[in-house]
């Protein structure tokens, strides 16, 4: 097995966008999405080295102070652990992608905009064509120059970052990960995903009317109830964040059972 001293392009030029792959996947050895633990001394480690031999850190403090320092700088959400967002920040990568998307996708609101957007064929899924035509649009927002190529690369990396079964197309939990953790509500349901018959009894609880769809306000009492049952502190301000978000994948301000079923089910719709 290749040990931590052999991790791929790990320097300070500016990386391609798959080399970035590379080296997050090199470090992220479980692959659960983040760089922890063991993950995180040994990438550390490797930084230290990268830095020391391009002559840019000439300090002497010792390496747990350095490390502590480091995660003080990018570690946003203070959880002891990076992501590959935050890894973005710390590695110079040539056409960084990620950021261009948090500029012009940078809320839950706007990300669920384009979620209903690109998912033309209402699959519960944005898949490879899909997914190339979102990336397009992206790159046009951002005047960022690319051909053809370019984009088949940019599409074919950022599946191979966030398609976790590797069934070639992305799920709304598995696309929701290039948001900033402090904006991705959906990991908020992570630990209260429902299974099918469950959902079914909720949003026949919730449809008060029985009209097929819920609104606003039905939705709300559904997500308060579902916080509480699960133990999930949310503060209104929360709240209406997450009922604002949710309700952009709605038609006109009604939620139909298939939109409702993408955030809070284990699998999308068949």
């Amino acid at each position: 097995m290749a040990g931590p001293q052999q991790a791929p392009h790990l320097h300070l030029a500016e990386l391609t966008a798959s080399q970035f792959v590379d080296v997050w996947r090199h470090f992220d050895a479980d692959g659960n999405g983040y760089i922890e633990g063991k993950e995180l001394e040994n990438f550390f480690q490797e930084l230290e080295s990268a830095r020391k031999g391009a002559g840019v850190d000439s300090k002497r403090d010792n390496l747990a102070d350095k490390m502590k320092e480091f995660m003080r700088k990018y570690d946003k959400n203070a959880d002891g652990k990076i992501e590959m967002a935050e890894l973005a920040q710390i590695l110079p990568t040539e056409e960084n992608f990620l950021l261009c998307f948090r500029q012009h996708v940078g809320s839950s609101s706007e990300f669920m905009e384009a979620w209903r957007k690109y998912d033309t064929d209402r699959s519960g899924y944005i898949e490879a064509n899909e997914l190339k035509g979102f990336l397009s649009d992206l790159l046009k927002k951002a005047n960022r120059p690319y051909d053809e190529a370019k984009l088949q690369e940019y599409t074919q990396t950022i599946l191979r970052m966030f398609d976790m079964n590797g069934d070639g197309k992305l799920c709304l939990s598995e696309m929701s990960r290039l948001l900033p953790v402090q904006e991705n509500f959906l990991l908020k349901f992570q630990g209260m995903k429902l299974s099918s018959e469950e959902f079914n009894a909720i949003f026949a609880f919730y449809d008060k009317d029985g009209n097929g769809f819920i609104d606003e306000n039905e939705l709300d009492a559904l997500l308060k109830d579902l916080s509480e049952k699960n133990k999930k502190e949310m503060t209104i301000q929360q709240l209406t964040n997450y009922r604002k978000s949710i309700m952009n994948l709605s038609d006109g301000g009604k939620l139909y059972r298939k939109e409702l079923e993408l955030v809070l089910c284990n699998e999308p719709p068949m």
